[in-house]
Parts: C-alpha cells; sequence; structure tokens
C-alpha cells in the first residue's frame, strides 16, 4: 500500500494485515507516506514494514517513525536479524522464494527466531513476479511455524485455496493481482475474494 485514501478504504474491508513497503527500488515504495496519512488505519489490522538486506538500525528507526508491529524480510536476511527484531518484541515474518522441495530446507535455520515464514515465488528480484509456484510442494513441509502464501494469486485462486490442507497455513498474501496500478489495489475485486475465502486465522 502507498496512497492514503487507498489505504482508508481498505480499512473497511475484513483484513488483519497491511504491508508497506520499504525497499526503494519497488514501484510501491511506502517511504514518502507522512506519518499522520496513517493514523486513520483500524487499530485491528497490524501494519507491517517489507525490507529487503537493510541494517537492523534503519529497520529500526522505520518501525518506530511508522508504528509497525511487524516486519516482512525479503532479502537474505540471517537468523541473527531476525533473532535481534524478535527480542525487540517485532513479530518477524520471514520471506522465502520457493521453486522445488529444497528451498524448503532453509527454513530449518530460522524456526526459533521467526513468528511466520512467507512462501514467494522465485524470482530474479525479490518477489513481486505475480506468478505462482507449485502449491503442491508445500506438502514437503513440516515445520511448525505458521506460512503465508503469496505469489502471483489472483481472484480466481479462491476454489484452489479454500482446498489446500495444510495445518501450517495462516494467511494469504495478495497483491499484484488486486492491483490498478503497484500499489493501488481494487478495493471490490478484494471484498469479493475476501467474502469467499474460508481461511480462518489461527
Amino acid at each position: 500500500m502507498k496512497y492514503p485514501e487507498n489505504i482508508i478504504e481498505l480499512c473497511e474491508l475484513p483484513i488483519h494485515i497491511m504491508g508497506l513497503i520499504f525497499y526503494e527500488k519497488s514501484p510501491r515504495y511506502a517511504g514518502e507516506l507522512a506519518i499522520e496519512q496513517l493514523c486513520k488505519i483500524h487499530q485491528a489490522i497490524q501494519l507491517v514494514g517489507v525490507f529487503v538486506n537493510e541494517k537492523l538500525e534503519t529497520i529500526l528507526k522505520t518501525i518506530q517513525k511508522y508504528n509497525l508491529q511487524m516486519v516482512q524480510l525479503h532479502g537474505m536476511e540471517s537468523p541473527v536479524l531476525c533473532k535481534e527484531l524478535k527480542s525487540k518484541g517485532i513479530e518477524v515474518i520471514k520471506a522465502f522464494q520457493i521453486e522445488d522441495a529444497g528451498d524448503l530446507k532453509k527454513c530449518i535455520f530460522y524456526g526459533n527466531v521467526c513468528d511466520y515464514f512467507l512462501f514467494d515465488t522465485k524470482t530474479p528480484q525479490y518477489g513481486g513476479s505475480g506468478k505462482k509456484f507449485d502449491w503442491q510442494i508445500l506438502s514437503s513441509y513440516k515445520g511448525s511455524t505458521p506460512f503465508f502464501l503469496s505469489g502471483g494469486i489472483g481472484p480466481d485462486d479462491v476454489e484452489a485455496i479454500n482446498r489446500l490442507d495444510i495445518p501450517q497455513l495462516y494467511a494469504i498474501d495478495v497483491n499484484s493481482k488486486f492491483e490498478i496500478a503497484p500499489g493501488l489495489k481494487d478495493t471490490s475485486k478484494l471484498r469479493r475474494f475476501i467474502s469467499n475465502l474460508s481461511l480462518e486465522p489461527n
């Protein structure tokens, strides 16, 4: 999210987490948002800041500036960095790019230092491909850390998501397939999608 009016519109929907991207190379970069533009976000919605290979000091300053409750680390961040953030009371989501079952093995090193994982489609960049990976790969995931499903999810994927029988599946991360422009969401399209989704938060 990056447009104040659109952010306020989405606060009317039954969503639980809203992401702000603080990676300057992203077309959804939210670093220009004024703090007061976020004050109308409903208290039930958690704000997550998305970072890519950022320094701890910068992440902490951004957390304080925007009153973030969560961080999503989408680069090559170490377990040590995740542990540092978690020790400060910040909920940590660590993203992993998935192409085959072998990519899930990296999760082993992060299980004790992250609250959630996020599984996205492997790309040369850091996500944002708008493409799905093979969700059958997730049957190989045996960890206990709950995860977000991400990567090219669109309005037509509701039935397939509802059929997924994976206990660790915690949340659905939607983005480009619901956008009018980068960072500008189609509220009506999201409303229909959410109303047909049977996934319930744990």
